[in-house]
């Protein structure tokens, strides 16, 4: 049975991001350091021999896999569904805003981001919902095939998360996706995939000053190192 290897790519970083806002919906470019990290991704993956690209809707993914994929001349392909979560209200606040505003809110999102969504927003319920058939629909209809798909990094780790059996109540705390990072999936159906590579940098290490950031407020007070920064959970 073939194997259809899926390179699945958070977009490059951007100024909302740095800032530690919620931009899931808001629609933000790259930064100038996000277009370095998606050419360094597109010198990596350059003779990979991918056979079609997919991205969502936002500018920033948009731009990351035109970039990653550029010597590829493939025709992107946008789907909906790879959009990242709706903060809904929170949008472009920070995280200090958004617990000082809506403390109850937040406090319920942070316990189980799976179920809950803030006013306006979606749950993680609501993404995986639309994101897993998108990847199942690329997955069938490029068997055998190396396919780059662009997403976000909450979408991302719902999605991963699913497809390994992890319990998705715990993704913020479990699974990171930095800025323009590497996650290889090989697929032998559209429901047995195997994670070959996760959260991938090397291609900008050493050339990119994006913040470590860490995973969920649970995180930062469980982890007080010195690197340990807010989760921008995008």
């Amino acid at each position: 049975m073939s194997v259809t290897r899926i390179f699945l790519v958070r977009h490059g970083a951007t100024v909302l991001s740095a800032e530690d806002r919620f931009a899931g919906s808001t629609d933000v470019e790259l930064s100038d350091e996000g277009r370095m990290q998606a050419r360094r991704l597109g010198a990596r993956l350059a003779a990979e021999g991918i056979a079609a690209v997919y991205a969502s809707p936002m500018r920033r993914t948009r731009e990351t896999a035109a970039l990653a994929a550029a010597s590829n001349r493939l025709e992107m392909q946008v789907r909906d569904g790879l959009r990242e979560i709706d903060h809904g209200r929170w949008e472009q606040m920070t995280r200090a805003e958004v617990e000082e505003r809506y403390t109850v809110e937040y406090s319920s999102w942070e316990a189980d981001p799976f179920t809950f969504a803030p006013v306006g927003g979606e749950s993680g319920i609501a993404v995986l919902a639309r994101a897993l058939p998108v990847l199942r629909e690329v997955v069938v209809g490029h068997a055998g095939e190396k396919v780059l798909v662009v997403s976000h990094k909450a979408t991302i780790r719902l999605l991963i998360s699913s497809l390994l059996g992890i319990d998705e109540r715990g993704y913020r705390d479990r699974l990171d996706q930095s800025p323009c990072c590497l996650n290889i999936l090989d697929f032998k159906d559209p429901v047995r995939a195997r994670l070959m590579l996760f959260n991938d940098v090397s291609h900008y290490a050493g050339y990119s000053t994006s913040p470590k950031a860490s995973l969920s407020k649970w995180w930062d007070v469980a982890d007080r190192s010195p690197s340990g920064d807010a989760d921008r959970g995008r």
